[in-house]
C-alpha cells in the first residue's frame, strides 16, 4: 500500500515546493535539498537566460552562460545568507558570471566576432519597423559594460534603480547617474549619425 501511494506523495511534495517562497527553497537547496534546487531552477531559468542574453548580446553565449550558472548554483547557494531577496542575489550571481565571461572572451579576442556576424545577418533579415531596435542594440554595444549592465537590469528586467543598485553593489545615485549618462550618450550617437 505504501508503495502505491508514493507517486501521489511525490507529486504533493512537488506542488508544495512550487508554492514555497524563493527564500525557503534557497535555504533548503543550500542544505542539499535537490527538490528545492530543482524548483528554484525551474522557476528562474527563463529569467536567468533572458538576463544573460541581454548582458552578452548573443543567444549562444547566453545559453552557455546560463548552463554554467545553473551548474555552479549549488555551490554558490551555500554562500547565500538571505540578507536580500533571492532574486536580487540571483541577479548578482548572473551579473558576476557575465563579467567573468566578458573578461575571458576579451583575453581570447573573440568577443566581437560572433556579435558582428550575428548583427549583420539579423539586420539583413529585419523589416523596417525593427530598424529602431537594431540601432539601439548597436548603440548599446558602444557603451561601457557598466552602462550596459545597468540598462539591462533597469529596462530589461524592469528593476527599480534601488533594486539595480543592490544587485550591482552601487548606490542608487550612481545607478541614476548611469541611466542619465546612457540617455545622453544615445542622444549624442543619434545626432552624430544624423550628421553623416
Amino acid at each position: 500500500m505504501a508503495i502505491q501511494g508514493l507517486p501521489c506523495a511525490l507529486r504533493l511534495i512537488g506542488v508544495m515546493m512550487m508554492d514555497s517562497s524563493d527564500e525557503f527553497l534557497a535555504t533548503a537547496a543550500a542544505n542539499g535539498d535537490r527538490a528545492a534546487f530543482a524548483a528554484l531552477v525551474t522557476r528562474h531559468y527563463d529569467r536567468v537566460f533572458g538576463l544573460c542574453w541581454r548582458l552578452t548580446g548573443s543567444r549562444a553565449e547566453a545559453e552557455d552562460l546560463t548552463q554554467d550558472i545553473c551548474a555552479a548554483l549549488p555551490s554558490k547557494l551555500r554562500g547565500w545568507r538571505g540578507e536580500a531577496r533571492f532574486t536580487t542575489w540571483l541577479y548578482r550571481v548572473v551579473v558576476n558570471a557575465a563579467h567573468d565571461a566578458r573578461r575571458r572572451n576579451q583575453t581570447r579576442g573573440r568577443a566581437a566576432d560572433g556579435w558582428g556576424t550575428w548583427e549583420i545577418a539579423r539586420q539583413d533579415a529585419m523589416s523596417e519597423d525593427r530598424a529602431a531596435m537594431d540601432w539601439l542594440a548597436q548603440s548599446m554595444q558602444r557603451l561601457s559594460s557598466e552602462l550596459r549592465d545597468t540598462v539591462a537590469l533597469v529596462l530589461g528586467e524592469d528593476l527599480t534603480q534601488a533594486e539595480a543598485a543592490q544587485v550591482l553593489g552601487l548606490s542608487e545615485g550612481t545607478v541614476a547617474w548611469r541611466m542619465s549618462e546612457v540617455k545622453k550618450r544615445l542622444r549624442a550617437m543619434a545626432a552624430e549619425e544624423a550628421n553623416l
